[in-house]
């Protein structure tokens, strides 16, 4: 199964084997090549950083992608923000709401596979919850929490966006 999108030896490497029949056996009813793919997907493709942090190994459009949407989901904070210190509390909310919905679950709904069998697990549940609460957060201005209140909100997300700076970094892929 793994071997379709990864050629055997990085496979085989990725798992910390030099060859892939040396894949253990042992793994019970679980299929070698299912052990590998849930080893990625868990682990993802990623190194430990010089600086503490684990780096994500991703291709440069991969990055690019990615970043993208973290620049709209920084752009989503903002129009929070901005329509929170506004003067028309009505228009202000419909922009609030709309910009929260924008980096919602419907920003996540366009999945690449590939891409995210590069990521790490924590790294998804960590982006999914975003995804999550920015749905949340837009519901709560529908139901016109305070500003206060969708402040605590916003900073339950920008706590967690720190958090995978500090955690988290992309590296270029390199060519083998």
């Amino acid at each position: 199964m793994c071997e379709r999108w990864l050629p055997n030896k990085l496979v085989a490497w990725a798992a910390g084997f030099d060859e892939i029949d040396a894949l253990p056996d042992h793994v019970g009813a679980v299929d070698r090549d299912d052990w590998v793919a849930g080893w990625f997907l868990v682990q993802g493709w990623t190194t430990q950083g010089t600086d503490g942090r684990v780096h994500i190994v991703l291709a440069p459009a991969e990055r690019d992608l990615v970043l993208g949407e973290m620049r709209m989901l920084l752009k989503a904070v903002h129009g929070v923000v901005t329509g929170l210190v506004g003067q028309d509390q009505e228009a202000d909310r419909t922009q609030i709401e709309q910009g929260a919905r924008s980096a919602g679950m419907a920003m996540a709904a366009d999945v690449n596979l590939a891409l995210m069998a590069k990521l790490p697990l924590p790294f998804k549940q960590m982006g999914m919850s975003i995804h999550k609460d920015m749905d949340a957060l837009a519901d709560a201005i529908v139901h016109k929490e305070n500003p206060q209140q969708i402040l605590q909100r916003l900073s339950s997300v920008t706590a967690r966006c720190t958090m995978w700076h500090d955690l988290y970094r992309f590296s270029a892929e390199s060519k083998p």
